[in-house]
């Protein structure tokens, strides 16, 4: 896993352009209002919302370290997210109750017809492929933007996110660090390991899954959705790591892929009991106004992992690639 920060990718529309123009220093950002008509959840807005928040993570090749903390970046910034989190309340169904909410995750269907369970059942081995490229967006930096909630949290919750987080990287083995076991699935499916390698073709229905995270882990308003987001991921972790488990196994992608998901597993199955009873428990006992904004967070996790989904199946089915550039599919006797 190559740890030098990646290069900028290509723009997909004006907003980006505009983001790339002010990373590189050769033009202005965005005007904040030319993102009110945006497309909330399109191509060019999610990319241009997604170089914004990368500068918090790694970077990019080329940019100085300072456009972190730029003004005008920042104010084009907020109004990116103001579409985008506008879009997210208006489309989001919200449980009236967190008990409600984490209900509804905690019921397997009987028979699931969901992007795990196509996997495990019929999915070749350029599938797993692509699906491996779209998520190492989050995968290769996992835990990292729950991170940001640690210091926002006290007593209870705190103590219990920092033990999840603690056992997400490695609990202080770097061997056993998550995204270190993502990046060992990537080689075996003979994938670049590089951080930010796919981000060119990731198609927005992932970015706005990894923009989602970012969006709530770096505005301390947000906390209740993140943590709801947290508790979502690590509920539906368990069974969808098990069917991807078997998906990798029955199309013979190599023991480092297996264990990844064999790890997450028996992992989040324990993670998800202390998210629910002492992430959220201990952060609604101090705050218990929060209730909405987990329940919120839990269901936003779901609208937009719902139209990741749509999109890999639609595509899938047709036969044809779920990447941004489809003529860069993968075939299994493809680098």
């Amino acid at each position: 896993m190559a740890h030098r920060e990646p290069p900028l990718p290509p723009a997909r529309g004006p907003l980006s352009a505009a983001v790339l123009d002010r990373l590189t220093e050769t033009g202005p950002p965005p005007h904040p209002a030319d993102a009110a008509d945006a497309t909330a959840y399109g191509d060019d807005l999610q990319l241009a919302l997604y170089l914004c928040y990368e500068t918090h993570y790694r970077g990019f090749a080329g940019v100085r370290p300072e456009c972190e903390w730029d003004p005008e970046l920042l104010r084009a910034r907020a109004a990116l997210e103001d579409r985008f989190l506008s879009a997210l309340r208006a489309d989001t169904r919200v449980h009236d109750s967190v008990t409600d909410a984490l209900a509804d995750l905690l019921v397997e269907p009987v028979d699931g017809t969901g992007v795990t369970h196509f996997l495990r059942d019929e999915g070749e081995l350029w599938q797993l492929r692509e699906y491996a490229m779209q998520r190492s967006l989050y995968h290769l930096k996992e835990a990292d933007p729950h991170a940001w909630v640690l210091p926002r949290l006290w007593g209870r919750a705190k103590a219990a996110m920092a033990a999840v987080e603690f056992d997400e990287y490695g609990g202080g083995r770097p061997d056993r660090v998550h995204a270190r076991l993502f990046a060992d699935l990537m080689t075996d499916l003979g994938l670049d390991t590089s951080y930010g390698h796919y981000l060119p073709v990731a198609s927005a229905e992932v970015l706005a899954t990894v923009n989602l995270m970012s969006l709530f882990g770096l505005h301390r308003s947000l906390r209740g959705a993140l943590v709801g987001h947290f508790a979502a991921v690590e509920v539906t972790s368990s069974p969808g790591s098990r069917r991807l488990a078997e998906a990798m196994r029955r199309t013979g992608a190599g023991p480092a892929a297996e264990h990844f998901y064999d790890e997450h597993v028996e992992a989040d199955a324990v993670h998800e009991q202390v998210v629910r009873y002492d992430v959220i428990g201990g952060l609604l006992e101090e705050e218990p106004y929060l209730a909405s904004d987990v329940a919120f967070g839990i269901d936003a996790t779901g609208h937009v992992e719902d139209r990741l989904a749509a999109r890999l199946l639609t595509d899938w089915h047709a036969g044809r690639s779920s990447l941004h550039t489809p003529e860069t599919r993968l075939t299994p006797h493809m680098s």
